[in-house]
């Protein structure tokens, strides 16, 4: 059986292969053609101008099955050194198009030249008299549309080669699925050595940023003529097109940047895959010269990767079902600086999906950067993790109990800086401050007020009202709901024996709960909030209360992964003086220590 399936997996292969070779081949055309056409335009510079005397000149129509192209022609006369020689090349990139209004206005402007029996000026190649043209300028529309060719067909044709190339016959996945070893089925996983996506990264964000700029190149120069000859302000709104690709020069220079200092600086997984119910850990050696001053910051997080939508509407989305941070230890290193990190990772998650050829899967991703003098160390690792239940065995006893510190130090800083916390003669007070997290509400505010706006513009001054109305709803939701993120505050009081929290809005008491202290089962933390900003998650925790009905008191919010979370119910259960056998403990030497007790309960 597994024969037959190989034998039809090459088949397939062999089918895919054949069905990416026109796509890349219309890549490698069309590649070609921009090639020569700055080729072309690079030589023409140095060209020397002639006076010529038009023959024949206009335009022609080419008519398709559903459309119209053109293409402006001319014959002409030009003398060089006293002999006389004959031309009829336009432009630097011939045939007929119908990308803009190039070829009908160039071929009406040699028609009214020539019935004015005026001269006009071509460009002579000084090394062969008989080639010139009248045209040497590069049509940045022509190009842009060309490179959208070469970019989405070449790319599609050489994403199909390679996939065919290296994926691994059905046969071979089926016989690692069964023999427990599935991480095998992906050729990024065959060691322990894994490579980030950065040199991908590097080269989509260069080649996008390229594209962007090659085709808004010429707006600046549309919206110039639009404001000054026809007086459209609007136009202001094409300078946009161009800032963005600033932006995407910026970030890809960053990324090269990055690339050139770091290189692959490929992540030693240890164990090996990562371990559901055991350890994730590794170690990452970097170019970089040692200094124990330098932080690094990590953050593991499970996610799914799912398909939203229907139709044309269909696109992939991203959603953080799990995470934990934490600081890693620095050393010296045979390359410069070694990084060793370890992480406790609880026994009820999903495994990564090696295949991932469904609409929905798992995976498993390692962040970690450091702000550094110059270029930024920054990569993103998609890791094999497993229910194997294991632990690592050759990270360095000191580096862990180092980087166990480090977090523990880390997330109680971090929590402190999240609330106050009082005690006076009546009880003790927890206090969460408005106003804590600013980028999101802030943004949330101004994109709901741009809404708002466009739906202001449609029913007011556009011919939409009904549209005007659903964008304003739209906007006065967003903006609405941004201000409650933004003004909301919450406040946890020991009232006698009983805890009470009291949410507030802009200062206004709006919701008011209690709970008893001796009827508190245990402490919960609960993912209630995430974001994602360049791909990566950053997910947020509450912490409730629980009593034995099921009733819930929320005690916390705003703590940004699983140690943040496990570290304020340690804080809350230790300073609210619950039962003892509700307390949280830490157990560094083992996976997954703070689930195992009648306190926690992971989402």
């Amino acid at each position: 059986m597994h024969i037959v399936a190989a034998d039809c997996f090459m088949k397939g292969k062999i089918g895919l292969s054949l069905f990416g070779l026109p796509f890349f081949a219309v890549g490698l055309w069309m590649s070609w053609s921009i090639s020569a056409a700055f080729l072309d335009y690079w030589q023409m510079q140095d060209w020397q101008s002639a006076d010529a005397q038009l023959h024949t000149a206009g335009y022609r129509t080419h008519q398709g099955d559903d459309s119209r192209s053109y293409e402006a022609y001319a014959t002409y006369s030009y003398t060089i050194n006293g002999q006389s020689y004959n031309g009829s090349r336009v432009a630097i990139s011939g045939g007929a198009d119908n990308i803009g209004d190039y070829q009908t206005d160039t071929g009406n402007r040699l028609a009214t030249t020539l019935a004015q029996g005026a001269p006009i000026t071509v460009y002579v190649n000084p090394g062969n008299h008989s080639e010139a043209i009248i045209d040497r300028e590069l049509r940045w529309g022509l190009l842009g549309f060309k490179s959208i060719f070469l970019f989405v067909f070449g790319g599609v044709g050489l994403g199909l080669l390679i996939y065919a190339r290296r994926s691994r016959s059905s046969a071979d996945t089926d016989a690692l699925a069964e023999s427990g070893t599935p991480w095998l089925q992906n050729n990024a996983w065959q060691t322990a050595e894994i490579r980030s996506g950065s040199k991908a990264t590097m080269w989509v964000a260069v080649g996008f940023a390229l594209f962007w700029n090659l085709i808004s190149a010429p707006l600046p120069f549309l919206v110039y003529d639009e404001i000054l000859n026809n007086g459209n302000p609007a136009a202001w709104l094409g300078i946009l097109f161009p800032l963005i690709g600033i932006g995407l020069l910026v970030f890809a220079g960053k990324r090269v940047a990055e690339w050139r200092r770091f290189g692959a600086a490929p992540l030693v997984l240890d164990p090996f895959p990562g371990s559901i119910g055991g350890h994730v850990g590794g170690t990452i050696d970097l170019k970089l010269p040692f200094n124990p001053d330098t932080t690094f910051e990590l953050t593991l997080t499970c996610i799914e990767s799912y398909i939203s939508g229907s139709g044309k509407n269909r696109s992939r989305r991203e959603k953080a079902e799990w995470q934990d941070s934490a600081l890693a230890h620095s050393e010296p290193g045979g390359r410069g600086t070694r990084v060793v990190f370890r992480f406790d990772v609880p026994a009820d998650l999903d495994p990564a999906d090696a295949r991932r050829n469904n609409d929905r899967y798992r995976l498993w991703r390692i962040n970690i950067n450091a702000e550094l003098p110059g270029a930024d160390f920054d990569r993103d690792y998609d890791i094999p993790v497993y229910p194997t239940a294991t632990r690592s065995r050759h990270l360095p006893a000191m580096a862990i109990q180092s980087t166990q510190s480090l977090k523990a130090s880390r997330a109680e800083q971090r929590i402190r800086e999240l609330f106050r916390f009082d005690q006076y003669a009546a009880g003790k007070r927890l206090y969460f401050p408005m106003g804590q997290k600013l980028a999101g509400p802030l943004g949330g505010i101004f994109f709901g007020a741009i809404f708002i706006a466009s739906g202001w513009f449609l029913a007011y001054r556009g011919d939409s009202p009904l549209f005007g109305l659903v964008f304003g709803l739209v906007g006065g939701l967003i903006a609405l709901a941004a201000i409650y993120l933004l003004f909301r505050s919450l406040e946890v009081i020991q009232d006698g024996s009983a805890l009470v929290s009291v949410r507030r809005v802009c200062g206004i008491p709006v919701s008011r709960r209690r709970l008893e202290k001796h009827s508190i089962d245990r402490l919960h933390k609960h993912s209630s909030m995430q974001s994602q900003s360049g791909g990566k998650h950053v997910v947020y925790y509450s912490v409730y209360a629980l009593d034995y009905a099921g009733e819930k008191l929320l005690l916390g919010e705003g703590f940004k992964g699983q140690s943040e979370a496990t570290a304020a119910m340690d804080f809350i259960s230790r300073e609210f003086q619950l039962p003892a056998k509700h307390r949280a403990t830490a157990d560094t030497n083992s996976p997954s220590t703070d689930d195992s007790n009648l306190l926690t309960d992971n989402y």
